[in-house]
């Protein structure tokens, strides 16, 4: 995002809706600090245009500061609609893709971090029994992440034999997925945040786990883990107590378990169970159904 010093009247309304704090009011004109922008667009979305000339903004101000008067514009309004989105060329492209809510990753159609997770997993099958999908999200509003992070997290998974997931922006920047590398041209972007997907064994969980943690000492930005993996029949989760007696991870309070309402488009061999149009209809009100799910 850059501002238009021609039509910038130093209102500062720009500076405090900035997610990642990157923009500052220096000589009556507000200034973005190029390098840690990330291409969000919130600013610009946020403020409406009044749409004045700002030479005129300027000379009522000048006249009311006369006066010994002041009149602000209100809070959610940029007067002269200085903001303004350049075009974004490769690899800085790369920016407002993964922060930007309203832009879709080119490479799922997927907007936000580009990826649907595993939340679709009963339909997907992305993991089945004895497979563990572990999830890094790193970044946040306000302190972002740098790429070049991604890759030291996603090199180090890729050491202990992580298959990371196809359908996933990040892994579609490693030119050879088995070495969890990302493209060099994009280490040194910046982005509000982006998640990096894999596949391992459950019963692996505690070295992944353990990596994992010694890498993250080492980080500027922030890093949230997930585990997901298929209910056992009883309902039990498999690595339960992997996670938390053997890694000392604690489970959250918001954990989700999907109860497998989803018709399936896969088998355990990897072919549908019977035709799509011979799938057994959904259960109708009162009557009983075992129903499978997936817990994260």
């Amino acid at each position: 995002m850059r501002v238009d010093p021609a039509k910038c009247v130093g209102c500062g309304n720009c500076v405090p809706v900035c997610t990642m704090g990157v923009i500052r009011v220096e000589a009556g004109r507000a200034v973005v600090n190029e390098e840690e922008c990330v291409e969000c667009g919130t600013c610009k979305r946020f403020l409406r245009v009044e749409g004045f000339p700002a030479p005129l903004v300027r000379a009522v101000r000048a006249v009311l500061h006369t006066l010994h008067l002041a009149h602000e514009a209100p809070p959610d309004v940029c007067p002269a609609g200085a903001l303004f989105q350049p075009e974004l060329e490769w690899p800085r492209s790369v920016r407002k893709a993964f922060s930007d809510p309203t832009t879709k990753h080119a490479s799922t159609g997927i907007g936000g971090r580009g990826t649907e997770e595993i939340k679709t997993n009963d339909v997907t099958g992305r993991l089945r029994n004895g497979d563990a999908g572990l999830i890094v999200e790193m970044g946040r509003p306000g302190l972002g992440a740098r790429l070049a992070e991604l890759d030291r997290v996603a090199r180090a998974m890729a050491e202990l034999g992580a298959r990371f997931e196809s359908k996933n922006p990040v892994t579609q920047m490693m030119p050879d997925p088995a070495t969890g590398a990302l493209n060099p041209e994009v280490l040194n972007e910046k982005v509000m945040s982006a998640i990096i997907e894999m596949k391992v064994p459950v019963a692996g969980l505690p070295e992944f786990l353990g990596r994992l943690n010694e890498v993250a000492a080492g980080l500027t930005s922030v890093c949230s883990v997930a585990v997901a993996g298929r209910c056992d029949p009883d309902g039990s989760i498999p690595y339960e107590e992997i996670v938390v007696k053997e890694t000392g991870f604690p489970l959250s309070l918001t954990s989700k378990t999907n109860l497998g309402l989803g018709r399936p488009r896969f088998g355990e061999s990897g072919v549908f169970p019977t035709p799509p149009d011979a799938m057994p209809k959904a259960p109708q009100a009162g009557s009983a159904a075992a129903i499978g799910g997936d817990a994260e």
